[in-house]
């Protein structure tokens, strides 16, 4: 099916294609970005770097992410660039090689933020596109989207394991030719993004419908929305930087086999992250963020007392619940205020990559302290914020019609 020629309504289909095709950028946009985390056990010995400094890189990859992000899909709300995605990845790429070839720590930490800016433009505008291509399937576009931004996470430990420690911190400079696929398959999603433009543009506008709630209850429904995703992002991001060491440091695994567990983790986020948007869409967005984070809990508080086979299979159980969430409160948000699906998608994406990133910082100093085991013990009580879901309103209350 051509991607750009069609008579059919763009919002009366399913572009399947399209959704597919944001979702493989979005894969190879997280792989480039976990780049820098698969570095971390190697950057750690070769600038003799502490825990503090390590969640210092991942908090200027992410901070931008998550000051831009919000701001960047207000803008593309009120002027839409179709071809912004491509560029998107044109300095993500520029990151990437910044990072293969930097000497220093000030290096390192300039080409984590090039990194973040790229990312911070790439996410509310591939939401944006994933959701105009939906055909009204939110929860399926939503999460194939984010099932290949975990899959590429996921990819990383094995890029790492396989590619980056063998042959060193050079040799991520080569994951830029992926970076130059994913510019060719955005440029393509731009032109489909562009005629949908034209398409709109040539019919009547219809009127943004007001805000479902009143304005304090949106306030409250926002605050816990940003709890929600703090117990998960958080936690996962403790996961993302710090795993490989707390696997070393209580078991003394070597680097490449701990490589291994972390991609068998973030492999069960990707698959929990695909079957969340479908169950939002069948059962209600609501009940999958109460199952995701408080079902996490229980097998997320036994992790530090098991042994070592067990504590991996209970990570990937939690792994599995835990992120079928994100869809779920992607969604759940863009109908909290209708018709800002930028700015909405902007504040989650980058609340929840700033978040995750001063936890990071966060957990990193206090293992300089307190050992990276304990942190963990004390990480694995995030997922109790779940329980805040109660004060969110209602899918009754979103879709109650006004009187006539």
């Amino acid at each position: 099916m051509d991607a750009v020629a069609s008579t059919t309504p763009a919002v009366m289909r399913t572009s399947y294609n399209i959704i597919f095709a944001v979702s493989a950028s979005h894969l190879i946009n997280d792989l480039l970005q976990f780049l820098l985390p698969a570095l971390y056990p190697l950057l750690k010995g070769n600038y003799q770097l502490d825990y503090l400094q390590i969640g210092l890189l991942t908090l200027a990859q992410q901070i931008t992410a998550c000051i831009l992000q919000p701001l960047l899909g207000l803008y593309g709300d009120v002027r839409p660039k179709p071809y912004m995605l491509a560029v998107s990845l044109t300095i993500v790429a520029a990151g990437v090689v910044l990072l293969a070839l930097a000497t220093s720590f000030p290096m390192l930490l300039l080409a984590s933020a090039i990194m973040g800016v790229g990312s911070a433009l790439f996410h509310p505008e591939a939401s944006r596109v994933a959701r105009l291509a939906s055909g009204g399937k939110l929860g399926f576009a939503q999460s194939t989207f984010q099932v290949g931004g975990n899959a590429g996470t996921a990819i990383g430990p094995l890029a790492a394991a396989l590619i980056v420690l063998p042959l060193g911190q050079a040799s991520s400079v080569w994951f830029g030719l992926v970076a130059v696929a994913g510019v060719l398959i955005l440029t393509w999603v731009g032109r489909w993004y562009a005629a949908h433009q034209r398409d709109a543009a040539g019919r009547p506008k219809v009127a943004l419908a007001k805000p479902p709630i009143s304005r304090q209850r949106l306030v409250v429904a926002f605050a816990v929305i940003g709890a929600l995703l703090l117990s998960k992002y958080v936690y996962i991001d403790m996961f993302k930087n710090y795993y490989t060491f707390y696997l070393i440091e209580r078991f003394g695994l070597p680097v490449q086999q701990a490589q291994y567990l972390l991609f068998a983790f973030l492999g069960a986020i990707a698959v929990g992250t695909f079957f969340g948007g479908p169950l939002g869409d069948r059962f209600g967005r609501l009940a999958v963020i109460w199952g995701s984070i408080v079902g996490a809990l229980p097998f997320a508080v036994m992790i530090p007392f098991a042994n070592l086979h067990v504590a991996v299979a209970l990570s990937i159980v939690v792994g599995l619940i835990l992120s079928s969430a994100f869809s779920a409160i992607v969604v759940y948000a863009q109908e909290l205020i209708p018709g800002k699906v930028g700015l909405i998608s902007g504040f989650v994406f980058g609340f929840a990559f700033g978040i995750g990133a001063l936890g990071a910082a966060v957990l990193g100093a206090l293992a300089d302290r307190i050992g990276m085991t304990q942190v963990f013990a004390l990480g694995s009580f995030l997922p109790v914020l779940g329980f805040l879901t109660i004060f969110l309103p209602t899918t009754a209350e979103l879709h109650r019609k006004e009187p006539a």
